[in-house]
């Protein structure tokens, strides 16, 4: 996923099992085809360079079974591991927040929601016949991450779809050329998750 165009788009499939979705750069490029293995105790995401699958570039897997405080490994085609993302325990229940950690173990950026009642906001209208359907327009949570120094280098946000199915992530500050895929691939993950949570 080098020399990546943002704003990514990510737009999930719907009518299929599997929870997959393709990144998309701002000139129509797939940069990623994400796939995440159905029916797994421990998270298993391959990310390919496009939705034939025919070339693996990354792979992400959970440390852990289903846990609140898991750990996302991330690793190249070759096994090679490129750092993860770790989702911060109980504390992210209430709103949603992970940290992105480099291949020496060292915290690089964290990744916080914005604002947590448009998602309490969004799960009760959810429970709600017929207008469950609805709620990917009305309610668009976003994430930030941020870096070191608390200045905010990229912004996650849920754009209005049905099915509430696609999501956008700009760059809105400075970050070093090797973090993009730690940054995007962490991204990738954290929607996976927060997705299964509504």
């Amino acid at each position: 996923m080098q020399n990546i165009k943002f704003p990514v788009d990510f737009t999930f499939k719907i009518g299929t099992l599997a929870n997959d979705f393709a990144a998309v750069d701002a000139d129509g490029h797939m940069v990623a085809y994400v796939r995440q293995k159905m029916f797994k105790l421990k998270e298993d995401i391959e990310i390919f360079d496009n939705d034939a699958k025919s070339k693996l570039l990354y792979r992400i897997k959970a440390d852990r079974w289903l846990d609140f405080s898991s750990a996302y490994n991330f690793s190249d085609a070759a096994g090679n591991p490129i750092g993860k993302v770790a989702r911060k325990g109980w504390k992210s229940l209430l709103k949603a927040e992970y940290v992105i950690i480099d291949q020496k173990n060292e915290h690089q950026y964290r990744i916080t929601e914005e604002n947590p009642w448009i998602k309490v906001a969004d799960n009760l209208l959810g429970a709600i016949p017929v207008l469950g359907v609805l709620t990917g327009y009305f309610f668009n949570p976003s994430y930030a991450v941020v870096d070191n120094d608390k200045q905010i280098i990229a912004r996650l946000k849920k754009q209005a779809s049905f099915w509430g199915r696609k999501f956008r992530v700009t760059k809105t500050g400075k970050m070093d050329s090797d973090d993009d895929d730690r940054i995007l691939l962490s991204l990738m993950m954290m929607i996976l998750l927060e997705r299964q949570r509504g």
